[in-house]
């Protein structure tokens, strides 16, 4: 008797405890966590699940701990990021501050077919006249928290110049212009700079990759091609090389724009186009677009 009182005692405790281990199972089994990952299981009440509803469960899925869900994951900044080959689509036009009496006594304005330079002259096509860069790069060093930065870089600025007039260049023997008899159905100045631009940048999102930012600085280009080309059906076509008196450098404040995904650009030269002996005193300036990452 004595012997199946310890064997009855012996079988309820050792019920009672695979009891208890089943329902720490069944709770344990509610969460599940893999690596990062945390499930929960929830009835339609929204509790855990048991085994008297085991209806309508869903999921619910969080990363790491819970507290982790509340922060803000900023992404990762470099303090230096470099951009390659951005490229720049725009429209040119110049300040004309032309003495055009002045400029005639100078010499740079040529008679050739009886015909005076005048300011009507130099007159441009401003739906056709263009600027295109090419930037080989551009770096953006952070100088505070990424809100201001120092951006740099080297490219190549294309200017185009078309006239509505017959407008030419010659190089040869000393440079000059003069009103040609031929009507052109293309005639332009084609100004080519290797440039080294500088800005200082504010970036008020700078944790998003497409938000609000401004730059302005300054640019030193030097002039690497210039000629005048011309269509006509006379002619044919016809390149005339040469520096053709221009000023060989080029000095310039520019500025860019960031609205999200949309880049603006300008640029106005501080320097006139052409050297000071020929007279012509004409400052140009670009607007357009830029397809850049930042």
């Amino acid at each position: 008797m004595k012997h199946l009182k310890v064997l009855i005692i012996a079988f309820f405790i050792t019920t009672t405890a695979f009891s208890q281990k089943d329902s720490s199972s069944s709770k344990s089994a509610d969460t599940i966590k893999v690596g990062n990952f945390v499930i929960i299981k929830k009835n339609k009440d929204g509790g855990t699940n048991s085994d008297d509803d085991k209806k309508g469960i869903k999921l619910n899925i969080t990363f790491g701990d819970k507290s982790a869900d509340k922060k803000f994951h900023k992404r990762r900044m470099d303090n230096l990021s470099t951009n390659w080959w951005i490229f720049d689509l725009g429209f040119a036009n110049v300040r004309d501050n032309t003495n055009y009496t002045s400029a005639q006594s100078m010499g740079y304005f040529n008679t050739v077919h009886g015909s005076a330079v005048n300011q009507n002259s130099f007159a441009l096509n401003t739906g056709k006249s263009s600027n295109v860069n090419v930037w080989i790069f551009m770096q953006k060093l952070n100088i505070s928290q990424h809100v201001l930065n120092l951006k740099y870089g080297l490219g190549l600025e294309m200017y185009n110049f078309r006239y509505d007039h017959s407008l030419s260049y010659r190089n040869s023997p000393t440079p000059y212009v003069f009103n040609d008899t031929i009507n052109f159905s293309k005639d332009k100045l084609y100004a080519g700079y290797l440039t080294v631009p500088l800005m200082l940048n504010i970036n008020t999102t700078p944790h998003r990759h497409n938000g609000f930012s401004i730059s302005a600085g300054v640019s030193a280009g030097y002039l690497v091609g210039s000629h005048n080309k011309q269509i006509s059906a006379e002619r044919g076509k016809q390149k005339y090389h040469g520096d053709l008196d221009l000023q060989p450098w080029r000095l310039a404040t520019i500025a860019e724009l960031g609205l999200g995904p949309v880049r603006l650009y300008g640029s106005y030269s501080l320097n006139a186009l052409h050297k000071e002996s020929t007279g012509v005193d004409q400052f140009p300036y670009a607007v357009g677009v830029r397809f850049s990452n930042w």
